[in-house]
C-alpha cells in the first residue's frame, strides 16, 4: 500500500505542477517573470500536492486522514507556532547582517518595499491557508511515508519537493543565470527549509504550523531577501540563496545534531 500511495502522489504532484508550467512557458510562450502568469500557475502548483494527497488517501489506498495533522492545536502548539511566525524575520536578518559583514549590501531603509511591516508581521498569518495545498502533500502525506527515520524522510522528501520546482529554475521565473547552479542553490535551500518545516510538523502535530511557517519562508524571507540582496543589492540569486542558506543550516544542524526531529506531542 504504501509504495502504490507514494507513486500515486508523485504522479499527480508532479503531474499538475509540471504541466503547468510546460503549458504556460513553452506551449503559449509566456514569461515565467510576469505576475499573471505566476498567479495563473500559481493554482496548479499551489494545490497539487493537496490533491495528490486527498486522491491518495480518498480512493488509492483508502487511509483516510487520521494522521493528516488538519487539526490546528492552537493552545498545544502555541510555541511552534510563535516559531514559525517570527523565524523567518530572524533568518532574514542574520541573511541581511550576514551579507553587510560580507560588504556584498550596504543598509539602506529605502531598499525595503513600503509595506515591510505588514509583510512581516501580517501577510504570513493572513496567507497561511494558501500554503496548505503544498503543506498538506509534502509535510503531512509524504514525509511520513518515506524514509527510515524522520530525519531520513524530511532529507527524502526535501529532494522531492527540490525536483518539483525544477521546472521554474528553467525558465526565467528565478532569474538565475546559470539554470545548474540555480537547481544546486535552490534544492540546497528547499532541503534545509524541509528539515525546519519537518521539524515544526512533526513537534506540534499540526500541519498549519508548517504552513505558516512556509509562508514565511516564502514571504519574508524569499520576497525581502530578494528585494534588499537582488534587486537593491545587485546579487545574483545564487548568491542570495547561499547566503540565506546560513542561519538555515545552523538550524538544520541544531534539530538533527540534537534529535529533536521526532513527535513531541499526543495526537
Amino acid at each position: 500500500m504504501g509504495s502504490k500511495g507514494v507513486l500515486s502522489y508523485l504522479l499527480i504532484a508532479f503531474g499538475l505542477a509540471w504541466a503547468a508550467v510546460f503549458v504556460a512557458h513553452a506551449v503559449l510562450g509566456w514569461s515565467m517573470a510576469d505576475p499573471v502568469t505566476q498567479l495563473t500557475v500559481a493554482l496548479p502548483m499551489a494545490l497539487g500536492p493537496a490533491i495528490a494527497a486527498i486522491v491518495v488517501r480518498r480512493w488509492v489506498t483508502r487511509e483516510g486522514f487520521a494522521d493528516a495533522g488538519l487539526a490546528p492545536r492552537l493552545r498545544a502548539a502555541k510555541r511552534y507556532y510563535l516559531i514559525a511566525w517570527i523565524g523567518p524575520v530572524l533568518v532574514l536578518a542574520v541573511t541581511v547582517g550576514l551579507a553587510t559583514a560580507l560588504g556584498l549590501y550596504e543598509p539602506d531603509l529605502a531598499d525595503l518595499p513600503g509595506p515591510a511591516t505588514l509583510l512581516v508581521l501580517v501577510a504570513p498569518v493572513v496567507l497561511t491557508p494558501l500554503f496548505w495545498g503544498e503543506e498538506f502533500g509534502w509535510r503531512s502525506y509524504l514525509q511520513q511515508r518515506v524514509g527510515r527515520s524522520p530525519a531520513h524522510a524530511a532529507l527524502i522528501t526535501g529532494l522531492v519537493w527540490a525536483a518539483w520546482h525544477y521546472p521554474l529554475v528553467l525558465t526565467d521565473y528565478a532569474g538565475y543565470a546559470s539554470p545548474l547552479r540555480g537547481i544546486v542553490t535552490w534544492t540546497l535551500l528547499i532541503v534545509a527549509q524541509a528539515v525546519i518545516l519537518a521539524w515544526l510538523f512533526l513537534r506540534s502535530g499540526s500541519v498549519w504550523v508548517a504552513c505558516l511557517a512556509h509562508a514565511g519562508n516564502n514571504i519574508v524571507i524569499g520576497t525581502l531577501s530578494a528585494a534588499l540582496l537582488i534587486d537593491a543589492g545587485g546579487l545574483d540569486p545564487a548568491s542570495a540563496d547561499l547566503l540565506s542558506l546560513v542561519p538555515l543550516a545552523a538550524i538544520c544542524a541544531w534539530i538533527l545534531l540534537t534529535g529533536r526531529l521526532t513527535p513531541s506531542l499526543n495526537p
